[in-house]
């Protein structure tokens, strides 16, 4: 299977990506060190697929860029203008759907734009059609208790979009959710990736899914993270039968220290 790199995902008629340098990052947490050094770019509008061992630094890396946490040394740089802080232009989406329990589907999404100054009636009727956009319809009136894993994922999806990001920081967004629902967020999440083009990282603990999703992977050594490999896909299309993909797939198990007849720990399931 082939892909050929001006196979380009299509691009919305205005670019919003962003730029991310990471410029010689360092961050400990007390005496244990997570980071140590790190140095990458990441282009506009790239999807990069960051994997490697539980407790690397994935996430810190995530956090850095979305302004959670500060670098004990050197500088996290967005379009060249140091990260001091949270901005709505970078969104960031956990494995937990975040949903308050108290709130409707809709009003959950829409609170994405309250939060900006945005007026009620405009937020809600934003929030409709992006709970249509991840298949929500008729479900925007329903609380969180009310439907399945998945479909609270999907809201969350939309409410991490809704405000059109330029960067979008994913934190093992389907961890949680069984195969086939994990497969079918895949495909949404690429879909509104083509429309909107934000710059993503992607952390996941599923090859697979980086394979399926992602222009690069960057593979990680265990703490304090080190790149041991970028892996280059391009843009091309993919469709879920990764068998043209297997040597790629079985050289990064290796550099994860994951051998013949070892397998990656299943996720736990929800329903979608």
């Amino acid at each position: 299977m082939h892909f050929c790199a001006d196979a380009a995902r299509v691009l919305p008629l205005r670019l919003i990506d962003m730029k991310l340098r990471f410029e010689a990052v360092a961050k400990k947490f007390g005496g244990l060190r997570v980071i140590d050094d790190f140095t990458h770019e990441f282009a506009d509008g790239e999807l990069v697929a960051l994997v490697g061992p539980s407790g690397c630094g994935k996430s810190t890396l995530l956090h850095l860029a979305a302004g959670l946490e500060a670098p004990t040394g050197g500088r996290v740089l967005a379009d060249g203008r140091p990260v001091t802080g949270p901005h709505p232009e970078r969104t960031l989406m956990f494995q937990e759907n975040a949903l308050f329990p108290w709130l409707t589907l809709a009003q959950n999404v829409a609170l994405a734009l309250e939060f900006q100054k945005v007026d009620k009636r405009t937020a809600r009727s934003r929030a409709l059609r992006w709970l249509s956009k991840v298949s929500l319809e008729g479900f925007a009136d329903y609380y969180p208790n009310q439907v399945s894993g998945g479909m609270r994922q999907r809201a969350a999806l939309a409410r991490a979009f809704i405000a059109e990001p330029r960067a979008l920081l994913l934190d093992e967004p389907f961890g949680a959710l069984d195969a086939l629902t994990r497969m079918t967020l895949q495909d949404a999440l690429r879909d509104l990736i083509r429309e909107q083009a934000p710059t993503v990282l992607l952390v996941t603990h599923d090859v697979d899914e980086a394979i399926f999703l992602a222009d690069h992977i960057l593979v990680f050594s265990p703490r304090p993270a080190r790149v041991l490999r970028t892996f280059s896909l391009g843009r091309g299309e993919r469709s879920h039968d990764l068998s043209g993909f297997e040597g790629m797939r079985s050289e990064i198990l290796r550099l994860l220290g994951i051998g013949a007849g070892q397998v990656e720990p299943s996720p736990t399931s929800q329903g979608a």
